[in-house]
This record gives structure tokens, C-alpha cells and sequence, in this order.
């Protein structure tokens, strides 16, 4: 592996650079999640395959996003990041090819399954790389990582509507696919895992030394794990079903070309709902890193997490009201979007640096698990006749989270670091023990 010794001479190689690399390639994914709303309805009208079927491609895509992540942050810990984010750019790329193309589901399912695959090995490593080169400040750094793929998708959504509405979905997907892929590729090659030298260098900087460094296999035989995994499940569930049925929602609430102004500005419902929950689910990340820095990952966890639960009562409550229903989405995408930067944050402080990305990777299938719910919420809706019962759902699991974040999982966080961590180098819940070992 020679990406270490390349970094010592690239002008790329700096923690920062690093980062704003991570940024931009995860801005460049983030529309295959987050605007594939803007799709379902396009899909549905020229094909009449049933917005039910049409999600099943959404579930396959973070599927295979998420569940092979362990697979490509291993590569990434042992090869670097360079040829993982590279070769997820090209698969992108050539996931929205095949979606402008896709004339039957089995078609549709294998561009998802494509692009789910592509999608994964660019956030995983970026997430991954962010630890790695911010040992000290992981909460921030995977808040910022995050943020690229929370809020990346805001400056396009009006774009990609236009040309939906002007050119056809297929088009949207083309262009689109085209070009978010070619600068994944192109950046992908200006990734860098630290060098010994920087490591030394950030080692310098911290107080303390101690260690402890869980291997993949160590943390899947920890309950910490699982408690945070069965949290990450019950929390991505309410926003991946609000990510994937917006569009839906909205249409079923007869708001979805209704004209709103906020602030002197005036778009459809949903594409205004659509631009600020963008914008606040990328905003949301590095915000609450930071606060988790300062006051705990499980205080910081409670918090949100019950923002979310009272968000999503609100949205089911009020949100037929075109001016509510653009806030309270903003609400419930702020509110949820942090965990892309909490639980990595968690997991990194919890079981060491070394195998950072794996161990993220690891925790990260959780979405994917979370995603096989989404299709439900259409099955439900149908039963029911609207979407109470489904926000009734994501708001108690939210709300169940919450209390599992100070209850449970703080409690069985503090004994670890007691056995693990000298008492001399314990920092508060949030703050990370210094590693030693960060190669």
C-alpha cells in the first residue's frame, strides 16, 4: 500500500483538504437518496407499476448501500481510500444510466442494487476518513462528512425538477448520473488515509495515551453494539420512510404544487419542503457533532431524538397546512438527519480508531435494516387510508430511542471506558480516549 507515502508529498494531504474532498463526494451521492422522491411519482404515471413496487427499488438501493459498507471500509483500511471512492463513483454514474433506461421493475431493482453498492463505498470511506483524520474531534468531522450527503442534494432538487417536469425523469437521471459521478471519480483520486508522520504530529497535540481498539469481531460480540444498533434501526426508519415518500405524502395531502411563501420566497410545497429539509438534514450534523463534543453523544442523542418524536406528532397533526407542512418536514429532517454523525462519532469513541471505518461500516448496515420498513409504510397507508398510523409509528420509535440514549446505552458506555481506559486518561462521555494506534 502506498497511499501513506504519497501523502507525505501531496499538497492534498492535510486533514482539512481531506475533508472538504469527503464533502464534495458526498454532496455528489446524496441526490441517488434524497431526490428520489422527485422520481417515484414520474415513475408511476408513465408505467403504472405502483408506488409500492417503485419503492422496493428504494429499499434494494440502501440496502446494498449499507450492508456492504463492512466490506468496503475493510478495503478502505487496508488499501486506503482512493480505489474504494473511485470505483463507487463509477458505479453511481452508471446506476442513473441505467435508471434513465429501465423500461420493467427487474431493471429498476438492478440500478438500485448498482448505485446502492456505488453509494456505500463513497460514504463509507469518506465517514471513515474523517475519523481517521480527526481523531480528536470525530463528532465535528463525521457531523461535517455527513453533512455533504444530508444537505448535497438542496441546490439540486429545483434543478432536477425542472428537468423532470420540462424534459422527462429519464433525462434527470442521465445528466444528472453523468455528472455526479465523474467528480466523485475525479476527487475519489485525491483521497489520502494519514501518513505516520501526521499521526505523529496530531499524537503530539493530545493529553493523554491511552488505547483501546476493538476488532470487528470484538465489537459484534458487544452489547453496546446492539443497543446502538437497535436505536440506529428505530431512528433511520422514520426518516427513510419521510425520505423516500415525501413526494407521496405530499401528493396524498393535495399540496404538492400548491404554491407557499416563506420569506419573500414562493415555490411549490414540495419542492420547497424538498429544499429546506435538504439544507437543514445537512445542517443538522455538523451541529449536533459539535454539541456531542461538548455535552455527551447519549445527552445529545436525547435531545434530538425527542425533537423528532414531537416533530413527527406535529407534521401528522397540522401538516395538510401547505406553511406547516413545509416547517414541520424542516423540523423532522433537522431532527433526524444527526444521526449520521452521532452514531459514528459513538462507535469510534467507543471501540478505537484503527478499525474505525469497519466498525462504522458495521454499525451503518443498521440503515439498511431500517430500509427494508419503507415499503411497509405504503402497505399501511393503503390498509389505514392515510398516513397517521405510519407517523404514529416513526414518532413512538423516536421517542423510545430517546430514552434508550440516557437509560441504557450512557450507562453501559461509562462501564466500558471504566474496564478499558485509565482512570487517569477518562475524558467526559463524548470526549474520546486518545489512541495511541492510529495506523
Amino acid at each position: 500500500m502506498q497511499q501513506p507515502q504519497e501523502a507525505q508529498r501531496s499538497p492534498f494531504a492535510s486533514p482539512w483538504v481531506q475533508l472538504a474532498f469527503g464533502v464534495i463526494c458526498m454532496a455528489m451521492i446524496a441526490n441517488m437518496q434524497y431526490g428520489w422522491t422527485l422520481f417515484v411519482n414520474p415513475i408511476d404515471e408513465k408505467h403504472q407499476w405502483g408506488r409500492t413496487a417503485i419503492q422496493v427499488a428504494f429499499t434494494i438501493f440502501v440496502v446494498t448501500e449499507t450492508w456492504l459498507v463492512p466490506i468496503e471500509g475493510y478495503l478502505v483500511d487496508k488499501y486506503g481510500p482512493r480505489p474504494v471512492v473511485v470505483g463507487g463513483g463509477l458505479l453511481c454514474g452508471v446506476a442513473w444510466v441505467l435508471n434513465s433506461m429501465a423500461e420493467s421493475l427487474p431493471m429498476l431493482y438492478f440500478a438500485a442494487a448498482v448505485g446502492g453498492v456505488g453509494a456505500g463505498a463513497v460514504y463509507g470511506t469518506c465517514v471513515g476518513n474523517a475519523l481517521k483524520w480527526f481523531p480528536n474531534r470525530r463528532g465535528l468531522a463525521a457531523g461535517i462528512t455527513a453533512a455533504g450527503f444530508g444537505a448535497g442534494s438542496a441546490l439540486t432538487v429545483v434543478p432536477i425538477a425542472y428537468v423532470i417536469k420540462n424534459s422527462g425523469y429519464e433525462a434527470a437521471f442521465l445528466w444528472f448520473g453523468l455528472g455526479q459521478g465523474l467528480v466523485v471519480f475525479f476527487l475519489g483520486m485525491a483521497l489520502y488515509p494519514p501518513s505516520a508522520k501526521i499521526l505523529d504530529e496530531v499524537k503530539s497535540t493530545l493529553k493523554a495515551a491511552a488505547t483501546y481498539n476493538a476488532s470487528p469481531r470484538q465489537v459484534l460480540a458487544s452489547p453496546i453494539f446492539w443497543i446502538m444498533y437497535a436505536m440506529f434501526v428505530m431512528m433511520a426508519a422514520g426518516g427513510l420512510m419521510a425520505t423516500a415518500q415525501l413526494g407521496p405524502i405530499a401528493k396524498d395531502f393535495g399540496l404538492d404544487n400548491t404554491p407557499v411563501s416563506i420569506l419573500g420566497l414562493t415555490l411549490p410545497a414540495l419542492t420547497f419542503a424538498l429544499t429546506i429539509d435538504r439544507v437543514l438534514n445537512g445542517l443538522t450534523r455538523p451541529f449536533f457533532g459539535w454539541v456531542s463534543d461538548n455535552i455527551g453523544r447519549e445527552n445529545t442523542m436525547f435531545i434530538a431524538f425527542a425533537v423528532e418524536a414531537v416533530g413527527i406528532l406535529l407534521l401528522s397533526k397540522y401538516g395538510h397546512h401547505p406553511v406547516a407542512f413545509v416547517v414541520l418536514t424542516g423540523v423532522v429532517f433537522f431532527a433526524w438527519g444527526e444521526i449520521y454523525s452521532l452514531f459514528p462519532a459513538t462507535c469510534g469513541d467507543t471501540f478505537g480508531p484503527k478499525f474505525a471505518a469497519t466498525n462504522a461500516g458495521l454499525l451503518y448496515t443498521a440503515k439498511g435494516t431500517a430500509a427494508l420498513l419503507v415499503p411497509f409504510s405504503s402497505v399501511i397507508t393503503a390498509a389505514t387510508g392515510d398516513w397517521h398510523a405510519v407517523f404514529m409509528l416513526a414518532s413512538g420509535m423516536a421517542a423510545f430511542s430517546a430514552l434508550l440514549a440516557v437509560f441504557v446505552l450512557k450507562p453501559m458506555r461509562e462501564a466500558h471506558i471504566r474496564k478499558h481506559v485509565h482512570a487517569s486518561a477518562v475524558h467526559p462521555m463524548g470526549l474520546q480516549p486518545v489512541p495511541d494506534d492510529l495506523t
